[in-house]
């Protein structure tokens, strides 16, 4: 036996220290340990020392994070799966990359490049078609047609540098959100950390299962949120070279001044969380409160898709709110729902209530109109009302107040027309007699 390797099951770093230890046929310092020594695994560092300690008879692994036992192993879980569910959190609220394209040589940016090229230098074309033939007018057509050379010239070169731009301000933006929520023990996240270990109530079970909970919450919502940014961004680099490519007319920035603020609401989104920062420090020691935090924060996220997403940002929230009012009857989901996604009316023209929002379709029509107008071409606006279904909701909500307003109305035509003498009803007003001479 004395011809075997006493460090052959050992690897890494301890073998290097077993080995230093076991040169020759000394043997005092390995894992087998030697007469000499009475700490056979001092050599050996991390986990495998605890292990080293444990089969030669010394203390057993303590019952701490990271340590044996079934009461150390489950706390180690509980903080690990806390550990990934907040780093998902994070990934998917405010992602590091986006699913648009990074440069204008992308196969899918470069079709739409191509495209929006060849409109702002057929818009130029045309211009400078009109100002000749137009030419009689003097200056006022050739400071018409400086403008649209300069301004086809600035759409062409921003066209390329849009995706370099969002991949950029996306960078920026993910940066920002990672600093500001994990940057020190003022905010949420950290706090959450600090709390499963060091806590008032981290060790009652109860209170670690309400916190994975919430957090499990929150991840689906920021699941919900990562979907519809990724795609409302992705839609709007596209369109960036049909809407750059107006200014070729003269310079109307009308369409791109829309298009710069859906996208920038759309970047910006995340750091609606930050609301909740000032209440951090309140929270700071009890697990529960934490998750009322969170709760408040997957709250702020909805309200952040309502506000946040253009077009189809109310839809995803209500469908959200209708799912979970359709699988519980917890009054306290149901008012957190209702409180992140609020009742609305959906407006195809004027409003009729408060909070009314316009459909997909109007909403659309209205931008295309905008865009349409940026390349000369002025759109019919459609006659307003209500969506069926608002309409019905909206006169069932206002019933009440509708039924007051008519009993009021009759009472007030009633008290208006003369009665007879025996109050047998309602005489007729008489009619005016010609004066007599």
């Amino acid at each position: 036996m004395a011809d075997k390797d006493p460090c052959a099951w050992i690897k890494g770093a301890a073998r290097a220290y077993c080995e230093q230890d076991n040169t020759g046929g000394g043997g005092a310092a390995g894992i087998t340990g030697g007469a000499g020594n009475n700490d056979p695994c001092e050599h050996i560092i991390g986990e495998a020392h605890k292990y080293c300690m444990r089969g030669h008879g010394g203390p057993p692994a303590d019952s701490g994070v990271g340590g044996g036992g079934i009461t150390g192993n489950a706390a180690s879980n509980v903080q690990h799966l806390a550990d990934d569910l907040i780093k998902q959190l994070k990934v998917l609220v405010a992602p590091g990359k986006t699913w648009a394209p990074a440069k204008a040589d992308s196969w899918v940016y470069e079709q739409f490049l191509w495209l929006g090229q060849h409109l702002a230098v057929a818009i130029f074309t045309c211009v400078v078609i009109v100002c000749a033939l137009t030419a009689w007018q003097g200056a006022p057509r050739m400071r018409q047609m400086g403008a649209s050379t300069g301004w086809t010239l600035a759409a062409v070169a921003g066209m390329a540098s849009v995706p370099g731009v969002v991949m950029l301000l996306n960078r920026a933006v993910s940066g920002a959100f990672t600093a500001l929520f994990d940057s020190n023990e003022s905010t949420l996240f950290p706090v959450i950390r600090h709390d499963l270990e060091h806590g008032a109530d981290a060790g009652n079970p109860l209170a670690k299962l309400i916190i994975l909970a919430a957090l499990v919450v929150a991840l689906g919502f920021a699941t919900l949120v990562f979907m519809t940014r990724q795609i409302g961004v992705l839609v709007f680099v596209c369109m960036a070279p049909l809407v750059l490519a107006s200014l070729a007319r003269g310079g109307d920035t009308g369409a791109v001044k829309q298009w710069a603020q859906r996208l920038l609401g759309l970047m910006f989104a995340p750091f609606a969380l930050l609301v909740m920062s000032p209440f951090v420090k309140l929270a700071q020691g009890s697990l529960v409160v934490d998750s009322c935090l969170l709760v408040a924060a997957d709250v702020i996220m909805l309200r952040m898709i309502f506000h946040g997403v253009p077009y189809f940002g109310p839809k995803v929230a209500g469908a959200a709110r209708t799912f979970v009012e359709n699988r519980t009857s917890n009054p306290l989901a149901r008012a957190v729902v209702r409180a992140g996604a609020p009742d609305y009316y959906e407006r195809e023209n004027t409003p009729r209530g408060p909070r009314t929002v316009d459909t997909p379709g109007r909403a659309l029509s209205q931008d295309r109109g905008v865009l349409f107008a940026a390349y000369g071409v002025k759109q019919q606006q459609r006659p307003a009302r209500l969506t069926t279904e608002s309409a019905i909701a909206q006169a069932r909500h206002n019933a009440a107040r509708t039924a007051q307003i008519r009993q009021a109305r009759n009472q007030a035509r009633a008290a208006a027309q003369p009665r007879t003498s025996n109050g047998q009803g309602q005489a007729p007003n008489p009619a005016p007699q010609p004066p007599t001479p």
